[in-house]
């Protein structure tokens, strides 16, 4: 796969550019407004700042987690909410520089396979840049809301019969016959982009590198771009010494997990991905060879999490205030597995990168406060352990007596909470 690489950016001063971006921060216009864009010494220069297409992406919150903290036993514990883009994943990031090349370049038609995220991002950044859209999903596979937004943006979506793998084969096949560009994660553009967020998140903890950084793992574009900011920030002088990167898979999609442990990372084991994680719900990972590579170079590791690990983790992530779609809660149901196996220290800080919104599957949340994400599967008996955590709407008649009740009950049902 290719890689973008500048020399210059090795020569640049650390002490100016983070007095730059620290600047750049306080100016209300142009593309200092982007959280990608700010970080324009790290990007490919763009032949005029007219030509870049941006929805002021980037920017998102650090969060600290007081109540996952005391549940994992670690104090210092933040999210990187990257749910809070303009389309509510963190493919904005990397979409706004991808869609301003391919504008530049001329393209009339921008095209992906998607699981959800990426399909509503590139139609969005197509819109806003006067491109055409073409979207390949796998039929029954993808959150309604997402791909709402993709039809909402205007981009001509194609339900395919297959998985998301083989919407990308079919798109990967249709670049080389007709004029149209490829905006999956395997463009290079789209790296260069979603790499940022490793700019922002350090500048947001004053450039002191956290011990480990934990990311979602589908496609593997994020974790690789992530990797790649962090050896470009170390390379420059930006950050002292290199947080471990570590990714978590659902253990139904649990690819780049088998290509460590079945075959050291010297050749990709395919699954049949099935996971109702639906953003990594993937079953061979187009930037495999680089997140090995990542994970080798930054000390990192890889783990696979449950269906009932990610539930659970996801309705605590919930109860912080902020929340998540499914994929982004294997962040934390990994984290605890690393706790477990003395990889994660209590003492360390810890990043989790969350990349999708809440909103991005209502079913799945509705479904789990209902009891009914695990009805008919193999985790049926086994998901009472989480009716905690449910919190199901009430039906009640429209009287006073039946609101105070149901409230008298609730607070009898939870006396420890607190606002503390």
């Amino acid at each position: 796969m290719l890689e973008i690489t500048d020399s210059s950016w090795n020569s640049q001063n650390p002490t100016a550019l983070k007095s730059l971006w620290r600047e750049r921060r306080t100016l209300n216009e142009g593309i200092d407004l982007s959280g990608v864009w700010r970080f324009r010494e790290f990007l490919p220069a763009s032949q005029s700042e007219q030509q870049i297409v941006t929805l002021r992406e980037g920017n998102t919150p650090l969060y600290e987690l007081p109540q996952s903290s005391r549940i994992t036993g670690v104090p210092r514990l933040y999210a990187k909410h990257q749910g809070l883009n303009p389309t509510g994943s963190f493919k904005d990031a990397g979409m706004t520089v991808a869609a301003t090349f391919a504008r530049q370049a001329g393209y009339r038609w921008v095209a992906c396979a998607s699981t959800g995220n990426t399909s509503a991002s590139m139609a969005a950044y197509a819109a806003r840049g006067g491109m055409r859209s073409l979207v390949l999903v796998p039929e029954g596979k993808i959150s309604w809301s997402k791909l709402s937004q993709a039809l909402d943006y205007g981009a001509l979506t194609c339900q395919l019969r297959t998985d998301f793998d083989g919407c990308l084969r079919l798109l990967q096949e249709l670049v080389r016959r007709a004029p149209v560009y490829q905006l999956n994660s395997i463009n290079p553009f789209r790296l260069e982009g979603q790499k940022t967020l490793a700019f922002e998140l350090l500048e947001q903890l004053d450039w002191e590198p956290p011990d480990h950084i934990i990311v979602p793992g589908g496609n593997l574009g994020n974790s690789s771009a992530i990797g790649k900011a962090l050896l470009e920030m170390r390379d420059v002088g930006l950050i002292p010494r290199l947080p471990k990167l570590s990714v978590i898979q659902a253990e139904g999609a649990n690819a780049l997990a088998r290509t460590l442990r079945e075959a050291g990372g010297e050749r990709l084991v395919s699954v049949q991905a099935e996971t109702r994680a639906t953003a990594i719900r993937i079953g061979n990972p187009a930037s495999w060879e680089k997140a090995v590579k990542v994970l080798q170079a930054t000390g990192g590791a890889c783990e696979q999490v449950s269906e009932l690990e990610i539930a659970q983790a996801k309705a605590e992530i919930g109860a912080e205030g902020i929340g998540c779609e499914p994929a982004s809660a294997v962040t934390l149901a990994g984290l605890k597995k690393l706790l477990r196996q003395g990889f994660v220290k209590p003492e360390e800080t810890v990043v989790l990168v969350l990349t999708g919104n809440l909103l991005k599957d209502p079913d799945y949340t509705m479904e789990f406060h209902r009891g009914d994400l695990f009805k008919d599967t193999a985790w049926e008996q086994e998901s009472a352990k989480l009716d905690r955590f449910r919190h199901p709407p009430v039906v009640l008649d429209a009287t006073l007596d039946a609101v105070i009740k149901t409230l008298e009950q609730a607070e009898k049902s939870d006396p420890t909470h607190s606002n503390v």
